[in-house]
């Protein structure tokens, strides 16, 4: 029998790595919003705090802050609830690794989208202002139609590299499409096998997300391609 019946095991795991995947890109998306909103800010506090986040973020391996964020806001955790007298609660890995993974790419994200908003013409958000729109009206309505255009590439890129980062969760005690295939590896004794099956997987994702993702960023570019030309 193929890995000794422990395939759907393994395609069990995958649906909660794309869980996983999906909701760390939810927690980004607000994150990098939000950063690329304090970068471009005239509040020099939140322009550093966003700058800050950014470069530390990505300066630092992504299994560095996996095993820092979770053992170490664990023992924080613990410690705080000690004081008090109190039981401290235990993190759940899931929770942890999609904050985890958000957090890292929400750094990632403030760089995509800051640059996305500067592309956009200054002109069409100051003569939104000046018909008297507010400003979250002239972000809802007139920014954020024209920056996700720009945003797509570089987002496609993050999404990529985010939906193969959800491997690291497996550290943390997940029990992903990775930590099924570490135990089935450790019993069928076939690691090429079981980790040529696990690498198709995250192809298969990978090349689905890419195809997906063109076709958007073809859809959102066909108009203006054809206007400039």
């Amino acid at each position: 029998m193929f890995l000794q019946g422990y395939l759907p095991s393994i395609m069990e795991g995958t649906i909660l790595t794309l869980q996983v995947a999906v909701s760390a890109l939810l927690v980004s998306v607000v994150l990098g919003l939000i950063g690329a909103m304090f970068k471009m800010s005239p509040s020099k506090p939140l322009a550093w705090l966003a700058e800050v986040y950014s470069t530390v973020v990505r300066g630092v391996p992504d299994l560095v802050w996996m095993l820092l964020l979770f053992f170490g806001v664990q023992m924080l955790i613990n410690e705080l609830f000690a004081q008090m007298g109190w039981e401290a609660p235990e993190i759940n890995s899931f929770f942890a690794g999609v904050m985890t993974i958000g957090f890292i790419f929400g750094a990632y994200m403030t760089e995509t989208f800051r640059g996305a908003i500067m592309a956009v013409p200054k002109g069409q958000m100051e003569a939104g202002l000046a018909y008297g729109m507010s400003p979250l009206r002239v972000f809802l309505r007139i920014t954020f139609p024209q920056m996700v255009r720009f945003a797509l590439p570089s987002f496609s890129n993050n999404w990529l590299v985010l939906v193969k980062s959800t491997a690291l969760v497996s550290v943390i005690g997940l029990n992903d499409v990775m930590y099924r295939a570490d135990t089935a590896k450790s019993i069928t004794q076939e690691p090429f096998t079981v980790y040529a099956v696990v690498g198709c997987i995250f192809l298969a994702i990978t090349s689905v997300s890419d195809l997906a993702l063109k076709r958007l960023e073809k859809r959102y570019s066909t108009g203006v391609r054809e206007t400039e030309l």
